[in-house]
Order: structure tokens, then sequence, then C-alpha cells
């Protein structure tokens, strides 16, 4: 997943438009640090409550998109996100009952680890409570497996049989 967008607009999956081929990795610095702020002011369930918020009202463009077209859609965005981002490196996967993300490699970790910056132990929980926000409104979960740098995250139809998510099951960060 190493393709680059046409330069001036972003790949045709992705609700907004920007004006470079792919995203700048210093966001990541500012992602942390927000989350970090918020996390020490206001503690865990304040974040997540920020992180829920972010999935149902920033990326409703893309809860409405995958509620029309199902999976597929799923896979189409993940696809582009994932190649808008730099040192990404994510396999993604369909199947009739389920889209599958191999991060590999997070593009995120991957940057702060590169500068030495602190990441929040909790930071890969993010993709959980956002994601899952985005797929409700769809008919659709995800469940994440892994974290620290790279993970599984597996969207499926909400009535699939496949047990609650277990935060346990998404490492913390070890800087």
């Amino acid at each position: 997943m190493n393709q680059e967008s046409t330069a001036g607009s972003s790949p045709p999956n992705l609700p907004y438009t920007d004006t470079k081929a792919v995203g700048a990795a210093d966001f990541y610095f500012a992602t942390n640090a927000t989350f970090g702020f918020i996390h020490k002011r206001l503690g865990l369930e304040a974040l997540r409550r920020y992180w829920t918020d972010l999935g149902t009202r920033y990326f409703a463009p893309v809860s409405g998109v995958w509620k029309e077209r199902g999976l597929p859609g799923v896979a189409a965005y993940w696809q582009d996100f994932f190649a808008a981002e730099p040192g990404a490196d994510v396999d993604v996967a369909m199947d009739k009952d389920c889209v599958t993300l191999e991060v590999k490699t997070c593009p995120a970790y991957r940057h702060l680890r590169e500068h030495k910056r602190e990441i929040l132990p909790c930071f890969c929980q993010h993709c959980y409570f956002i994601s899952e926000a985005m797929a409700r409104p769809a008919g659709l979960t995800v469940r994440i497996d892994g974290g620290n740098g790279s993970c599984r995250q597996m969207f499926h139809p909400q009535d699939a049989d496949i047990p609650a998510q277990d935060l346990s099951r998404i490492k913390e960060a070890a800087c």
C-alpha cells in the first residue's frame, strides 16, 4: 500500500480535499500531544469520549459512504487513507463478511518513534473508539488486536457473532 494519490487532490474515497499527494507526518506530533493533554487534564473516560465524538461527528461523511456501500466502501476508504499516510505499511483485505486491515507499520508510531517522542500508553485505543463510532451508523463494528506499532483491525457487520472488544487486546505503547 505505497501508492500515492494524484497531486492536488485526495483519493476518491476520502471525504476531504487535500493539495498534497501524502499527509504531513508532523500531524502525528499534534495528535499525540492532544491526546496526552486531554488524558492528563480530564482523564481516560474524557479522552475516550473525545475519540468517539471524532468518529461520530468528523467522520460522519465516511460513515454515510460505509452505510451506502457496505464492506466494499470500508475497504476502499482504508486503502486510500493509508496510501496517503506517510510511512504506512498496511494491507487491506476483504471477504464477504469482513474487511481486515493488517497494519504492519503504523505511520503515527513510526514517526513518533523516529523522533523519540513519548507516546501516550493508551494511544492505540483511539483506533478502536474512533472506528467503532464511524462503523456503528453504517451497521458495522470493529475489533482490534495488537498495537504498539502494528495491529489487525477487522470490520464486521454488527450482527456478526463476535465477542465484544476486549480493550486488553489492544497493546499499550512501549517507548
